[in-house]
C-alpha cells in the first residue's frame, strides 16, 4: 500500500505531532490509553518519526504526549455525557486536525462534524475520511457560515481539542457568542491555560511549528470570567486536566506528578464547559 507522504516543517507535520503522542502514550502507558487508530495512521504515513520519538520518549516530551492523549479523553467524555442525555445530536469539533473522537463516541445515532481550515481537512480526506453519519467541512471557525450546516435538531455537543490558544479572546468571543445565539441548550467544551501556559507555548511547540503571528492569545486565569461574558451562557464549569476526569497522578513517575502539579497550579490547565441557555433571549 503507497504510505501518504509528509513533508517537513509543513502545516501536515503539525497535524501528526499529537497524532503521534498518542500514539506513544499508547505504547508507553497501555493500562490508560489504547489508541489502534493513531497506531493505524501513523504506519500509513512516509515519514520519518524517529527524531519525533526520541523527543517525545524524553521526559518532558512524554509528558506532553501525555496532555495530548489526556485531553482527548476529557473531551470525549464530555461528549459522551452529553449523548448520553441526546443520543441523535450533532458531534461538533471544531479545528479537527486529525482526532477522531466522533468515532470513538460514535452511538450509532448521533452525527459527526469536523471543522477545519482547508488544507488540513484536504489531508484529513485522505487519511481519516468522514464515515457514516460524519461530514468533513473545510471552513475557517470565523467564518460563520459553517453554522449553516449543523443540523441542530437534537442537540449539539461542540468541542475544541488545543484550538482557541490561537485565537485572540476578542474572537474568541465574538464567535462564543454567536454560537450561544445560533445553537440555544447546545454545550460547548474546549481545553484552557492562563497567561502564563500562554506564554510557555509560545517558546516551545508554537515556536517549533513555525507560528510567529502570535497576536492576542485567549487565555484565562479563572473560567468564571466567562460567566460575565454573555447573559446566554447558562453555566460554566471546568476541571483539571489531567486528574479531572480520570486521575493518572499514582500512574506516573515523580517528575510527571510535579509537572501536573505545576500545570494544575500555576499554568491553570483546564477543561471548560459552556452550557448555553435554551432561549437566550431570558
Amino acid at each position: 500500500m503507497k504510505k501518504y507522504h509528509i513533508e517537513k516543517n509543513t502545516i501536515q507535520e503539525t497535524l501528526v505531532i499529537p497524532l503521534f503522542g498518542r500514539l506513544v502514550c499508547s505504547e508507553r502507558f497501555p493500562a490508560l490509553f489504547s489508541d489502534p487508530e493513531a497506531k493505524r495512521i501513523c504506519g500509513s504515513l512516509d515519514y520519518d518519526f524517529e527524531e519525533k520519538r526520541k523527543k517525545m520518549e524524553s521526559p518532558a516530551g512524554l509528558f506532553g504526549a501525555l496532555e495530548v492523549a489526556q485531553r482527548q479523553y476529557d473531551l470525549l467524555c464530555e461528549v459522551k455525557n452529553y449523548l448520553g442525555e441526546h443520543p441523535e445530536a450533532a458531534v461538533v469539533n471544531l479545528g479537527c486536525g486529525l482526532d477522531d473522537t466522533f468515532s470513538k463516541a460514535d452511538n450509532g445515532l448521533c452525527r459527526g462534524y469536523n471543522i477545519d481550515f482547508p488544507d488540513v481537512i484536504a489531508v484529513r480526506n485522505e487519511l481519516l475520511p468522514a464515515g457514516e453519519r460524519e461530514q468533513n467541512i473545510a471552513c475557517d471557525l470565523n467564518d460563520y457560515s459553517w453554522m449553516d450546516l449543523i443540523d441542530q435538531t437534537d442537540g449539539v455537543v461542540f468541542f475544541a481539542a488545543g484550538v482557541f490558544y490561537y485565537f485572540r479572546t476578542e474572537d474568541v468571543k465574538k464567535l462564543f457568542l454567536a454560537m450561544a445565539d445560533r445553537f440555544p441548550g447546545a454545550e460547548l467544551v474546549f481545553d484552557i491555560c492562563n497567561e502564563r501556559g500562554a506564554k510557555l507555548m509560545r517558546k516551545t511547540w508554537l515556536k517549533e511549528a513555525g507560528i510567529t503571528d502570535v497576536g492576542a492569545y485567549f487565555s484565562l486565569e479563572d473560567p468564571k470570567e466567562l460567566s460575565l461574558w454573555s447573559g446566554s451562557f447558562r453555566q460554566v464549569v471546568s476541571r483539571s486536566y489531567m486528574r479531572g476526569y480520570r486521575d493518572i497522578y499514582n500512574d506516573v513517575s515523580l517528575l510527571h506528578k510535579l509537572m501536573i502539579r505545576f500545570c494544575d497550579g500555576l499554568v491553570k490547565m483546564r477543561i471548560v464547559r459552556i452550557s448555553f441557555k435554551e432561549n437566550t433571549a431570558d
